[in-house]
């Protein structure tokens, strides 16, 4: 089944489209010292190892905004994106030094004069910016109007800086109007695809750990996604940020909107279970973390589901007392024992043509 997905205008982010028909790209966001050019570099190589698509650095202060060129220069194997607060000429200068895109945020960014200056800069250099807007910085005079943040809210504080870049001339936009809270989050999404069709940009803001931010983030982004909603998006969690991509692929990959790398599907597990299923599908998702083949594995401990549902993966396990069945492709090839399993699964994965 494929998402009716809302038709937007693309934005082009270095080599990634954002929008129009492209498919959905997953960002993340560097948690180094920028200023560490070393350090910051490994997180950027490391992410894009886990699939990240875009990567953003936040220029926060003199010596980042000094480093940024560099940093540019060392990833030119995937688009990086600068995260500007409070501080428009460090936007300006990050546009200067290559920077495939420009976050900043409405809220503090300064005077109509300061975004202006901004724009002349994105628009001379052909750098797109994100406008990006958060429930815990909103203008005070919009806070003051709805009395707390709401979609509503949101929404004004986005259009309105839409109507500022384009009264200069500038529509190379991406719109994300984020924030803690799922529910609030979620509104304020179908309410801006309502009235414009810039890219969106998706996230639920301070998500939290990774368990917690990843149910946050994958109700929040997930249920937008199913609506057709969004064209670009970032899984914020206090961990690293591999984690973020890792889990926001996984959001794709459960809506069957992209299917590169490996998806294991195992079962709960009941008082049937005859095997060690949890340390075999442990061992299976560290060794496949980092294979791009599009395989779907189904590992099931029991003999009510386990053999029909492994017959409708690429790769099927149905495991019984210390033994299990071995499917490809639907087809039964022989009986192996428990601690076979991950060994003749990785094996099939290696003879695999995609």
């Amino acid at each position: 089944m494929k998402f009716e997905r809302r038709k937007t205008r693309e934005v082009k982010v270095g080599n990634i489209i954002i929008g129009g028909n492209a498919p959905i790209s997953v960002q993340t966001m560097t948690k180094t010292k920028t200023a560490d050019i070393d350090a910051t570099v490994k997180q950027i190589e490391r992410c894009k190892q886990a699939g990240a698509d875009i990567v953003r650095v936040t220029i926060n202060d003199k010596q980042a905004a000094t480093a940024i060129s560099e940093i540019v220069k060392q990833c030119s194997f995937i688009p990086i994106v600068a995260d500007i607060h409070f501080n428009h000429i460090f936007a300006i200068k990050s546009i200067e030094s290559g920077v495939a895109k420009v976050r900043i945020n409405p809220g503090n960014i300064g005077s109509e004069d300061r975004i202006r200056q901004v724009l002349d800069a994105a628009k001379e250099y052909s750098v797109p910016i994100r406008i990006g807007v958060n429930s815990g910085s909103l203008e005070k005079d919009i806070l003051e109007k709805y009395g707390y943040p709401s979609a509503e809210a949101l929404y004004e504080s986005a259009i309105r800086h839409v109507d500022i870049c384009n009264k200069y001339g500038f529509d190379d936009l991406i719109i994300a109007v984020k924030s803690s809270s799922v529910k609030l989050m979620i509104a304020a999404y179908r309410l801006l695809s309502e009235k414009v069709d810039y890219p969106l940009h998706l996230g639920v803001t301070e998500a939290g750990s990774y368990e917690s931010g990843t149910i946050k983030s994958t109700v929040g982004i997930g249920t937008l996604l199913a609506e057709g909603i969004g064209d670009t998006i970032r899984v914020s969690l206090t961990a690293e940020p591999e984690k973020e991509v890792e889990v926001g692929r996984q959001i794709l990959r459960a809506l069957e909107l992209k299917q590169s790398g490996v998806e294991i599907i195992s079962c709960p597990t009941c008082g049937r279970l005859e095997v060690d299923l949890f340390s075999i599908v442990k061992e299976l998702e560290t060794a496949v973390k980092d294979i791009q083949k599009n395989i779907k594995i189904s590992v099931l401990g029991c003999a009510v589901n386990g053999p029909g549902e492994a017959r409708e993966s690429d790769i099927g396990v149905a495991a019984g007392s210390s033994c299990a069945l071995l499917y490809l492709k639907g087809e039964f090839l022989k009986k192996i024992d428990e601690k076979e399993i991950v060994n003749e699964v990785l094996n099939l994965i290696s003879k695999a043509n995609n």
